[in-house]
């Protein structure tokens, strides 16, 4: 029996179907350890990298993610790709920027990383939650080395609370703390997540 159609050839990947080109380049794989960072670079994936990752060596998240970055990257180089990819990060932030906001969200900020049980996966650091004014996230986001290494910043929104409390946070968050780290807003207003380069 055939593994392949007659008209590809075993050892030669197999297309995607419906053809997309540059569909590789669009992709992102969600690591949650070194090793699954290592094997997106191999495979030649972006990487993305959640709020929070099964690896429980006693550091932060930020310097967690950090390791992941650089060990993804260094695999990429190895790896010999021809084009440049993504690292992304996510974080839960909510820019208090009035009353109404520090009723929702005041009581969500957590201080520090929290590490927890996941079923079949062991030991896990689950990220703090930033909710503060805008100018104490401006600190605490410039002092997260991940958020620093990172190409781009995926802020983890509660959907359930409807779409006029998420384009608040969106908004609150692309008008008072974007602009302080070097990012612009899209067409839209909407933070792209990329720095300034």
């Amino acid at each position: 029996e055939r593994q392949y159609p007659n008209m590809y050839q075993p050892g030669i990947p197999l297309p995607v179907f419906p053809h997309s080109p540059g569909v590789r380049q669009r992709i992102f794989y969600g690591s949650g350890t070194h090793a699954s960072a290592e094997q997106a670079a191999q495979d030649g994936v972006n990487l993305m990298s959640s709020t929070l990752v099964s690896e429980t060596s006693g550091e932060t998240l930020g310097d967690v993610q950090v390791e992941q970055i650089r060990r993804y990257r260094a695999a990429w180089k190895e790896a010999g790709h021809e084009w440049t990819p993504r690292v992304s990060v996510s974080r839960s932030i909510f820019p208090i920027v009035d009353d109404a906001d520090r009723r929702m969200f005041g009581l969500h900020k957590t201080s520090t990383d929290q590490v927890g049980m996941l079923p079949e996966a062991g030991a896990a650091i689950f990220g703090r939650t930033y909710a503060d004014e805008p100018d104490v996230l401006i600190e605490q986001l410039k002092a997260d080395p991940a958020v620093m290494e990172a190409d781009s910043l995926l802020i983890a929104i509660p959907t359930g609370m409807g779409v006029d409390v998420n384009t608040k946070i969106l908004q609150n968050f692309a008008e008072h703390v974007a602009p302080a780290l070097g990012w612009i807003p899209n067409t839209q207003g909407r933070p792209s997540g990329y720095p300034i380069d």
